[in-house]
């Protein structure tokens, strides 16, 4: 059954490669399907991949293969939600390690260019915390990070 809203995103060629290494790292990700094109199309061939559905995370995707025209950009990432410092680093990890590059503040972008934010939900807390000074501390702490670094984060919502 097609999901009522699925995500569309945009590669050149890779969207397999891709989708194949969204389920080997996050968790609740798989791939359903591999399509071939039914005739030629701008950026293909009859019988090259053209689509790809996919799960990241529980989300429904489509990986379009449409060719060079389309750049992707941080107005649209994936915000990931951690439980603990070794997931963090893990997914962090993967990405870079896989030809991404790290960004400011837990955003990092895959080699793909589809940017990523890996966000402890302990951030999420601090930097929402009623206490208004906690909240500026954490939040001055992750403006200094790329990866956030858990234990500094509490640390700041703390304070001194």
């Amino acid at each position: 059954m097609i999901a009522k809203n699925t995500i569309c995103l945009w590669y050149n060629g890779t969207a397999h490669d891709a989708a194949d290494f969204y389920a080997r790292t996050f968790p609740d990700s798989a791939v359903q399907a591999v399509h071939r094109a039914p005739g030629d199309f701008p950026s293909g061939k009859k019988g090259d991949v053209l689509t790809v559905e996919f799960t990241v995370c529980g989300i429904p995707c489509i990986g379009l293969n449409g060719g060079p025209a389309f750049q992707h950009t941080e107005a649209f990432s994936f915000q990931i939600a951690t439980d603990d410092q070794e997931e963090t680093d893990r997914l962090w990890n993967a990405i870079i390690d896989n030809g991404g590059q790290p960004s400011a503040c837990g955003w990092c972008k895959d080699r793909w260019g589809i940017s990523w934010q890996i966000t402890p939900r302990v951030l999420s807390e601090a930097i929402t915390d009623p206490d208004p000074a906690a909240a500026q501390r954490a939040f001055n702490a992750m403006m200094q990070m790329t990866k956030i670094d858990i234990a500094a984060i509490e640390a700041a919502r703390r304070g001194p």
